[in-house]
């Protein structure tokens, strides 16, 4: 069973960087995909990035392309979202997920999620 963690989130001010990261459990992490989601209150949950289980291949959502990175450290179980020059609208709840049953699409079907990390972003 693989667990996801998320840390990293805060307050910020328009234009700043966060770096969120989720930790996993168990010894498959390398063999798949993860990705970043969140939730803005009042909306739905949304896909923001996913990376592939080498590193090699990721995909953004058009609203953060250019501003989010996605990346993995496969030897530490870890992926982190850097998020640079913020924006009021980023302000949600952002969730860690993970493809360990290998059935997601680049943005949805993921079976496995962390617990959320709130980003607060002040204009």
């Amino acid at each position: 069973q693989v667990q996801l963690v998320e840390s990293g989130g805060g307050l910020v001010q328009a234009g700043g960087s966060l770096r969120l990261s989720c930790a996993a459990s168990g010894r498959t992490f390398s063999t798949y995909a993860m990705g970043w989601f969140r939730q803005a209150p009042g909306k739905e949950r949304e896909f923001v990035a996913t990376i592939r289980w080498s590193g090699s291949r990721t995909y953004y959502a058009d609203s953060v392309q250019g501003r989010f990175t996605i990346s993995r450290d496969n030897a530490k179980n870890t992926v982190d979202l850097q998020m640079n020059s913020l924006k009021p609208e980023d302000t949600a709840v952002y969730y860690c997920s993970a493809d360990t049953l290998g059935r997601a699409t680049w943005d949805g079907g993921y079976d496995t999620w962390g617990q959320g990390t709130q980003v607060t972003v002040s204009s």
